[in-house]
């Protein structure tokens, strides 16, 4: 899907600022994107946006009323309804990440018909997949993998696209959750995708290209969470990553859910090029993307040195100290 942009971010009446995080990430990659934030009373979240209404924000030339909030169960709220359709009414498509369609609202489907608005529900794909075939295709690749779920692999991935645009890199953010697709404008929320087409949806998302161009592959779940680890396999078949990095989190003992232990970053690195040949024979880990963020600086740079010394990789916090050393090492490695 392609979301028009700048954005109006609602962020209704989020009880808490963990409530609005795919706001948040939104506003962290894409301030440029975004015109301002909607508060309904009681809002306890703030993205740090001017505070606007939709009237103002069209003015301002927003093209897409996004939902920036998260709730138990995926459900639009009734009392939301009146700033939706009046977002319709005003010229705004509406976009969201939670798991209930919009056009399953009749008040929003008929606004969106009779103002000639589009619904994008970022969670579920319009497009019609393909089963995966395998086949090598020109231009690079990078996907982020983890030793856990929420472990960071889409600001790594975010962070890895920055600097290798800044070192005039050709490369590409390739979006595959829903936060993602809402910072790309584009991409699929592959956890949606029918089973047999997941290795497909990712195919489709990075096809033949320039031999030079980096797709950078935002990561889903870990090949070993219980839960998630068919979307990850699925993910890592189809993008047929050339290079990869690994996200950890070090201060996690069991994985995200579930009382299943959590694998070491060795074991990561060594399951993903065990399944990543099958599609790229040639698949390498080119550093290692730590989440210190329950560390002091202190604790986080001799965690730091400390996997980059037992891995012989590059390692470092991509939101903290950036991931310049890693990029060292792509270059090095693909140049």
């Amino acid at each position: 899907m392609e979301i028009a942009k700048p954005y109006l971010l609602f962020l209704g009446d989020a009880p808490d600022a963990l409530a609005a995080k795919t706001a948040a990430g939104v506003v962290d990659w894409r301030r440029d994107w975004c015109v301002g934030q909607l508060r309904l009373p009681g809002c306890k979240a703030d993205v740090g946006l001017p505070e606007t209404d939709v009237a103002e924000a069209v003015a301002r030339g927003a093209k897409t009323f996004v939902i920036g909030v998260v709730n138990a169960g995926g459900v639009l709220p009734d009392h939301w309804l009146d700033q939706i359709v009046l977002a319709l009414e005003s010229g705004l498509d509406v976009a969201s990440g939670l798991h209930g369609r919009l056009a399953d609202t009749p008040r929003i489907a008929e606004a969106a018909k009779a103002n000639g608005r589009l619904l994008h529900d970022v969670r579920h794909a319009r497009e019609t997949f393909a089963t995966g075939k395998g086949s090598k295709r020109p231009g690079l690749r990078l996907l982020t993998v983890g030793t856990d779920c929420s472990v960071g692999k889409k600001y790594a991935a975010l962070a890895l696209e920055a600097e290798m645009r800044a070192r005039r890199l050709d490369a590409d953010f390739r979006a595959t959750g829903q936060t993602g697709v809402l910072i790309a404008g584009r991409g699929v929320a592959v956890d949606a995708v029918v089973a047999d087409f997941i290795s497909g949806a990712a195919e489709w998302l990075t096809p033949a290209a320039d031999p030079a161009h980096w797709d950078v592959v935002e990561g889903q779940g870990s090949l070993f969470h219980p839960s998630f680890a068919g979307v990850t396999l699925g993910l890592l078949h189809g993008s047929q990553p050339d290079a990869f990095v690994v996200c950890h989190e070090p201060t996690r003992t069991t994985m995200r859910g579930v009382a299943t232990p959590l694998p070491t970053i060795g074991q990561v690195i060594e399951a993903t090029v065990a399944s990543g040949r099958l599609t790229n024979p040639a698949i390498r880990c080119v550093g290692i993307a730590v989440n210190t963020s329950a560390l002091d600086e202190a604790a986080a740079r001799v965690e730091l040195d400390r996997t980059a010394a037992a891995h012989g990789l590059p390692a470092s916090d991509p939101v903290r100290f950036g991931v310049g050393p890693i990029v060292d090492r792509l270059v090095a490695e693909f140049s």
